[in-house]
């Protein structure tokens, strides 16, 4: 069996390029671009490294980018009011809070602050409301940009089995909502599960976004089922998933590599939650 890598590299890269002629026609006719603004809290290095990636991938699609530069000494209040500047700002029509945010910094409350219609990353609990009620509204980024991946690959969901493994409010439980949304039948694994490759292996689809290096081995796996791997884990070997990818490649029909996978998407998703936002705002 020859296995499937799902490139979320080059299929990010086609998002992109949809997105860009997408944007490029409608400033043609109104003169008007999507604008996002990216908060950053401090000098966290590898958050730095994230928001000039989201940076230059919204400007390289024709957005309109900001990037709002935080002491790391910030109050909530602070930046509370740095979130409702561009809540009232009419040419930001995405916002991102990069996080983790320092620990002074009650993120909860900045998020509950954060006018749902610009929550491009989809972690407002108005916008995580709408995803528990069926209703639409932004979604939160990885989890998207995995069903963009799976549906792009034209893997089927409907009536399969999936396991998610990781209960995140970032990954695991919208996914598993978002999986549920397209008919899959979801059971999420987590620290407290037993056995859990006694039920991973039962799966259809597995998805692990729990961040521990190469959990999830070869006898976790069913063959032939998809493998997703969100992990990005460093090593002495470089970076590495939460998926054994040596191991699965011998037993599952498709699986995401690391990097390349997952982490390309999430960023196009975050472009498309803007221009989703942009088109709902300016009627675009």
């Amino acid at each position: 069996m020859q296995t499937v890598i799902l490139d979320g590299k080059a299929t990010s890269e086609r998002i992109r390029e949809e997105l860009a002629k997408k944007i490029e026609e409608n400033y043609q006719r109104t003169t008007l671009r999507p604008g996002l603004a990216v908060v950053l809290v401090g000098d966290d290095p590898a958050s730095k490294i994230y928001v000039r990636n989201k940076q230059r991938a919204s400007t390289q699609v024709g957005m309109d980018s900001r990037q709002i530069v935080l002491p790391a000494q910030s109050t909530t209040s602070q930046v509370l009011e740095t979130i409702e500047m561009l809540n009232q700002d009419p040419t930001i029509h995405g916002i991102l809070l990069q996080l983790p945010v320092p620990e002074q910094v009650d993120s909860g409350m900045i998020l509950r602050h954060l006018d749902s219609r610009k929550d491009v990353d989809g972690l407002t609990p108005a916008n995580m409301g709408r995803l528990m009620a069926g209703q639409p509204g932004l979604r939160p980024c990885t989890p998207l940009g995995i069903i963009e991946l799976l549906d792009r690959y034209q893997v089927p969901l409907e009536g399969k089995r999936a396991v998610m493994i990781g209960r995140s409010q970032l990954v695991g439980r919208p996914l598993a909502l978002m999986m549920v949304e397209r008919n899959a039948t979801v059971t999420i694994i987590h620290s407290k599960t037993r056995n859990p490759w006694e039920i991973s292996r039962e799966a259809d689809v597995v998805v692990a976004a729990v961040g521990h290096a190469n959990l999830v081995q070869s006898h976790w796996i069913k063959p032939g089922a998809t493998v997703v791997d969100v992990g990005i884990n460093r090593s002495d070997g470089g970076l590495v998933g939460d998926v054994d990818f040596q191991g699965a490649l011998s037993i599952a029909a498709r699986i995401t590599p690391v990097p390349g996978g997952i982490g390309p998407m999430t960023i196009a998703m975050l472009l498309q939650n803007t221009w989703q936002a942009f088109q709902e705002t300016v009627g675009a």
